[in-house]
């Protein structure tokens, strides 16, 4: 999910992206109408757009044009006025985790946890490459719509996806219209890879193993706070977690950080934080919600929040001996409130992936179902991540593929299918060689102490975190 972290819309000109209250309207007014709340949001609309406010960016953080001094006024306070609005339907989309479990319906409830297991070094390091591996993957082709994905990888030969993305062989005029990712292409087309390049989506596990080791399973919200102010860069976030940042910059608190003009707290970054609360609950689904949702509430409410607990729980459970993908994503959907439109979303991509031979069919109806979402949102994103696990049938190299081919938030959603899959797979002998040499045991990162780290240590690392009670 990585981002650019300005945009210069002429000389000497610099906009924060996912930042300016004048973008942050139209995300806002977006977000009502997938909540409920557009009917009581429309006279808001109407007003934001009579004063000659925009909609929101549509696939960029940030407009090229800074707003004029009342217009910005206007989107403070409206910003507020939306904030105050009232949700529809607070009982099926609770934010508090006693909320939460209290949705689950009495049977059947997660499975409990295993005294007995313990995670092996080798699939930890299977998961972290996988996770990786995913992510690379799916980098050249972020936030291209999904009929460029198709078209670029079938001009390589390569679709149905099969392999990295590559610039060789596809003709120029193809190129010009779905332009790479600039940011990536330098590093994770095929002809390019070495090592793993800097991601948030490797990024946030890192912090995470941090947070573990400093404060270890007991941490809080706050210690999650307290280590992103020490050691991660304001640059280096995005969305939800720009928002939350810079709400305790500006003094606010957990979980105020989550709600103050923050648009984005539905989007997909919680999901991309939660697999190292499943490595280190295994066996274990509800432990590792109950962790993933104490770092979740720093920068996501509702379905974003559910994004993180899924992603946990089914981790967890994948990490048990003999697990398969199919009751792994039992055991996440189980942690998620039923009536949530994450839920939905989740069920709706599970019975298509049953019904539909064909992947590409599977992805059209999701897009049909959930395309009116924000290509980072975590519903469809989620959606997709568990329909490619099950159309692949937990396959390492059909699960990344799938959920990359897939579109949306490509990088993330590559990383986390690959973190699940390389753990049921096992052991990172058991990964494609095609996949894991290029990356040559290496992640670049500026989470301190860990640049130029490989998996295998960061696997031992997390084993003694999964280890510690």
């Amino acid at each position: 999910m990585s981002r650019p972290a300005v945009v210069a819309p002429g000389p000497g000109g610099v906009r924060l992206t996912w930042a300016q209250p004048e973008d942050l309207v139209g995300h806002e007014l977006r977000q009502a109408e997938e909540d409920g709340r557009g009917p009581a949001a429309e006279p808001l609309r109407r007003a934001w757009l009579a004063a000659g406010g925009h909609p929101a960016p549509a696939r960029a953080g940030a407009s090229t044009t800074p707003a004029a001094p009342h217009l910005r006024a206007l989107a403070h306070r409206l910003l507020d006025e939306l904030a105050a609005l009232p949700h529809p339907s607070p009982t099926d989309e609770p934010t508090p985790w006693p909320a939460i479990t209290t949705s689950w319906p009495p049977h059947p409830r997660p499975r409990p946890a295993d005294p007995a297991t313990s995670p092996e070094a080798d699939r930890l390091e299977a998961a972290w490459l996988g996770r990786a591996v995913g992510c690379v993957l799916g980098k050249p082709v972020e936030k291209l719509p999904l009929v460029g994905i198709r078209a670029l990888a079938r001009a390589a030969g390569n679709w149905p996806l099969d392999d990295w993305f590559t610039a060789r062989g596809v003709p120029a005029e193809l190129l010009a219209a779905y332009p790479w990712n600039r940011r990536s292409a330098p590093t994770s087309l095929a002809e390019n890879i070495d090592g793993a390049p800097e991601d948030d989506d490797l990024n946030y596990p890192l912090l995470n193993l941090l947070l573990l080791q400093r404060h270890g399973k007991g941490f809080t919200t706050a210690d999650v706070a307290r280590l992103w102010l020490d050691e991660l860069p304001a640059g280096r976030t995005f969305t939800a977690e720009r928002v939350a940042y810079r709400n305790l910059l500006l003094g606010l608190e957990p979980p105020a950080t989550a709600i103050r003009h923050n648009p984005f707290r539905e989007w997909i970054g919680a999901l991309i934080r939660a697999d190292v609360h499943g490595w280190t609950h295994p066996g274990d689904p509800v432990a590792a919600a109950a962790q993933a949702h104490r770092d979740a509430v720093l920068t996501h409410t509702g379905n974003g929040v559910y994004a993180a607990l899924f992603v946990a729980a089914a981790t967890a459970a994948a990490a048990s001996p003999g697990a398969d993908a199919h009751g792994a994503l039992a055991a996440g959907l189980a942690v998620v409130p039923p009536r949530s439109r994450l839920a939905e979303a989740v069920r709706f991509a599970l019975r298509a992936a049953h019904e539909h031979p064909r992947f590409d069919d599977v992805v059209d109806r999701l897009h049909e179902r959930y395309g009116h979402y924000h290509w980072v949102h975590a519903v469809p994103n989620t959606a997709l991540i568990a329909a490619a696990l099950t159309h692949a049938d937990g396959d390492f190299t059909g699960s990344i593929c799938r959920a990359v081919s897939g579109g949306w938030d490509t990088d993330s959603n590559g990383a986390a299918a690959g973190a699940l899959a390389g753990l049921l797979a096992g052991s990172p002998d058991r990964l494609p060689h095609r996949w894991t040499a290029p990356l040559k045991n290496r992640l670049a990162t500026s989470v301190p102490g860990f640049d130029g780290i490989g998996f295998d240590a960061l696997a031992h690392l997390t084993a003694q975190e999964a280890a510690r009670s």
